[in-house]
């Protein structure tokens, strides 16, 4: 995994204007769920084989399914999350695996 370029978290650190380390952990508390939520939304295009709203590369009668929403909990605290659904419930998500609520310690990998 690459590291965001010091440029980039420099120019971000500067458009927030951080007054207190309480606002530096809210942010990053929500720049780790979309982290998450993208991850998600990758795994579900891998599995289907096509991206979202692109059904000309669509091999498969399979298809999205709308969201269920699951909380989770990790170091940073509780974050919600929509998981994505595909109609023939085979979806099985491997960055956040059904049933486990808890990811302290995923920030680590």
């Amino acid at each position: 995994m690459s590291n965001i370029s010091k440029e980039i978290l420099r120019d971000y650190i500067n458009e927030q204007k951080f007054t207190s380390p309480d606002e530096v952990l809210i942010a990053m508390k929500s720049m780790f769920r979309d982290v998450l939520q993208e991850t998600l939304e990758a795994e579900m295009d891998s599995q289907l084989g096509y991206d979202k709203y692109d059904i000309s590369e669509k091999q498969t009668p399979n298809s999205r399914n709308g969201y269920s929403k699951k909380t989770v909990k990790s170091e940073l605290g509780a974050i919600d999350l929509n998981i994505p659904r595909d109609r023939n419930g085979e979806f099985e998500p491997k960055i956040l695996p059904k049933y486990q609520r808890n990811i302290n310690g995923i920030e680590d990998k």
